[in-house]
């Protein structure tokens, strides 16, 4: 009867690691860092194309992290797709001059939004919250630039 209870013990020991470990996995695979709300502004930007960007997409300055998109919506009058960027405020505020492009880890990576600073001056204000980055710059789309390439190879022979 003993022998019995002991090994119950390490199967349920054995279990309970196993689900522990598959919470571990399931939290690094959603990305989860913070549970909980973070202090955030948000800034919104038009871009032309955001090729594969999805919410939750890294926002990133200089290759760190310093938020995420919150939402991408589609304009009903003008049919421009507007992304909502959610910065975290322990990053501080960036200037009216900043551009904000949908870049590509690697060839074939994620997309992300990648913030470029622009030049703080006396008379340049700081983006606050619900304001729009004006300078964008769209995604590139990997199928319409091979395409170009093929149609320009095929257009020369003649």
């Amino acid at each position: 009867m003993q022998q019995t209870k002991k090994t119950e013990l390490w199967v349920g020991s054995f279990v309970l690691a196993g689900i522990i470990a598959l919470l571990i996995l399931v939290f690094q695979v959603a990305d989860v860092k913070n549970i909980g709300s973070r202090d955030t502004y948000t800034l919104s930007a038009h871009f032309d194309n955001i090729g594969g960007l999805k919410v939750r997409s890294p926002i990133k300055v200089g290759g760190v992290t310093v938020g995420q998109v919150s939402s991408i919506t589609l304009d009903s009058e003008s049919y421009i797709p507007t992304v909502v960027l959610s910065i975290d405020k322990q990053f501080g505020y960036f200037p009216e001059t900043s551009s904000a492009a949908i870049l590509t880890s690697g060839l074939l990576g994620e997309q992300y939004v990648g913030i470029s600073p622009g030049f703080v001056d006396d008379d340049i204000e700081m983006l606050g919250n619900g304001d729009l980055i004006e300078d964008t710059k769209s995604a590139l789309v990997l199928e319409d630039m091979i395409g170009q390439v093929l149609y320009s190879i095929g257009g020369d022979e003649k």
